[in-house]
C-alpha cells in the first residue's frame, strides 16, 4: 500500500503533461464549453419564445358516421322510416 502502481504513475504523468505541457489547451477547452452552454441556453429561450408564436394543434378529426354507427332518432322509428 505504500508504493504506487504503474497506473498511478501514468495518471500523475498525464495530469502533469496536461497542466504544464498543454500550452493553453485547458483555457481553450473551457472557453469552448462556455460557448456551448450559452448556445444551449439561447436555444432554450428561442424554443420557449417560438412556442408562443404557433397556434394550438387542430383537434383530431372525428370518425365518419356510417349506417351502423348512425344514432337512432326516435322520430324516425315512430314514423316507420
Amino acid at each position: 500500500m505504500g508504493s504506487f502502481s504503474i497506473w498511478h504513475w501514468l495518471i500523475v504523468l498525464a495530469l502533469v503533461l496536461l497542466l504544464f505541457g498543454g500550452g493553453g489547451k485547458i483555457p481553450k477547452l473551457m472557453g469552448d464549453m462556455a460557448k456551448g452552454v450559452k448556445a444551449f441556453k439561447q436555444g432554450l429561450k428561442d424554443g420557449e419564445a417560438g412556442a408562443d408564436d404557433h397556434p394550438p394543434a387542430a383537434p383530431a378529426p372525428q370518425a365518419a358516421v356510417t349506417a351502423e354507427t348512425k344514432p337512432v332518432n326516435n322520430h324516425d322509428v315512430a314514423a316507420g322510416h
